[in-house]
């Protein structure tokens, strides 16, 4: 891995001088090689900068309080369409949904009553929810993307309540020490490197005062490492990988929450929103999923990497900064990401013979027609597949599970029609002539609505 982590060390070095960055920490996890490290710069205080150095990774805490959330709803806590107020005694804004704060598409304004980033006074618990009838909903609630800090906070203390804790018990608890995050919490420690303002227009490099975000914090309190955030950027890619036995979420649960619910930008979508997590698409029909986070001093984005022939399982990157104003951070992520797929790819995995379709269905493998367009029905990996003809390589296909007590009928599990049924229909020597897919007819032949057979004539 010699000449890849050459690589990768060049680019941090570029983004840290680029960016005028103090201190910059990168770490690149996966599943098939050894952890990946680089540290430039200094902390600005006693202590030496390495990969345990720590930094602040303000709303990359975001996806830590989505996650409590999720663990609720999947335990019967809560239902995700709840309105905040059927588990909060609130003075306003109770209607406003579980789903929509987490998608920030609830309308809500984007913090706490009064000027906090003005004081750095941040409200208590009971200030922050006595103080909801003094705070606007800016926007009708489902009209758009719009950036909450309040409302994560209040899925913050949603969570406590629910579990009857305070956040950080339940994040400690239930996340943090489950996935082995022991760099991760809420105060800095001994080893945090100091968080700076650079001037614009010399080489000063001011320190940012400290800061605590009290009823807020589910939104932004969080340090780590970056070793500690690759692994958890390569939980959300790869759940799978991290968390075999489901103890955090189940995968599925996760894939739920990796699904775009609103772009952030209605005319340019280079990002989406999930519940709690950020999704910004790459070429290819890649996705880099996390979140980035800024806080006074310090920037941080945190992202795992999914799709692509070259990306290999559990892959996550986190490049935390010490700078206010080093952008490069956001960018350097994706670069390091895309840079390990291409140049260090995964392994081939070489093809193997595997055991035949079921005997009821091989007859039915091959190509259909549907709605005028042919598709391809096969045998793969244990499972019943199809992709359209004209589909480009990279395209994931429809699969198919049965359905235990009806043998030819089948639940479309994912790509195409994912949830839709397809219907087998078999003439009387058993031969399937027909099948009905979300209810359209597939056919041997192409035909048309009415039943007309180009190649018979009718």
């Amino acid at each position: 891995m010699t000449g890849i982590s050459d690589r990768l060390d060049r680019m941090v070095r570029q983004a840290q001088a680029k960016g005028r960055i103090p201190a910059v920490s990168a770490a690149l996890h996966r599943a098939d090689r050894p952890l990946w490290t680089c540290a430039v710069g200094g902390t600005g205080n006693d202590t030496p900068l390495d990969a345990e150095t720590v930094f602040r990774i303000g709303s990359v805490t975001k996806t830590f309080t989505a996650t409590l959330v999720l663990q609720c709803r999947d335990d019967g806590l809560l239902d995700l369409d709840d309105p905040i107020g059927r588990h909060l005694d609130l003075a306003a804004h109770s209607e406003l949904t579980v789903r929509r704060l987490l998608s920030h598409t609830a309308g809500l304004q984007r913090e706490p009553h009064g000027d906090v980033w003005d004081s750095l006074r941040a409200p208590a618990v009971d200030e922050l929810l006595a103080d909801l009838a003094r705070v606007e909903r800016v926007l009708p609630t489902g009209r758009r993307f719009h950036y909450s800090n309040l409302g994560m906070a209040l899925l913050g203390e949603l969570v406590a309540r629910r579990r009857g804790g305070s956040w950080t018990e339940v994040l400690a608890e239930r996340v943090l020490d489950p996935l082995g995050l022991t760099a991760t919490g809420v105060r800095p420690g001994e080893r945090a490197a100091t968080g700076f303002l650079v001037d614009e227009y010399s080489d000063e490099a001011h320190p940012e005062p400290p800061t605590d975000f009290g009823a807020v914090a589910p939104a932004a309190q969080l340090w780590s490492t970056a070793p500690d955030m690759a692994r958890w950027a390569a939980f959300l890619a790869d759940p799978r990988a991290l968390d075999p036995a489901g103890a955090v979420l189940a995968p599925a649960t996760v894939e739920e929450m990796r699904w775009p619910l609103t772009t952030t930008d209605e005319s340019l979508w280079a990002a989406g929103f999930g519940l709690g997590l950020i999704l910004v698409p790459q070429p290819a029909r890649v996705t880099h999923v996390g979140h980035d986070g800024a806080m006074p001093g310090f920037l941080a984005a945190v992202y795992g990497r999914r799709g692509g022939d070259g990306t290999p399982g559990a892959m996550g990157a986190a490049v935390l900064g010490s700078s206010g104003a080093g952008v490069e951070v956001f960018d350097l992520v994706h670069d390091l990401l895309a840079a390990a797929a291409e140049h260090d790819p995964a392994e081939i995995e070489p093809w193997r013979p595997g055991p035949p379709a079921p005997d009821h269905l091989r007859g039915m493998l091959g190509r259909w027609w549907g709605e005028g367009f042919e598709y391809v029905f096969s045998w793969h990996d244990g499972a019943l597949r199809a992709r359209g003809a004209g589909d480009p390589a990279g395209k994931p296909p429809a699969v198919f599970a049965p359905l235990p007590d009806r043998p030819d009928v089948f639940r479309t599990v994912s790509g195409r029609e994912v949830g839709e049924l397809l219907r087998l229909t078999r003439d009387e020597k058993g031969v399937v002539v027909r099948m009905h897919w979300a209810t359209y007819r597939f056919t041997r032949r192409q035909e048309t609505f009415d039943g007309y057979d180009f190649r018979v004539g009718g």
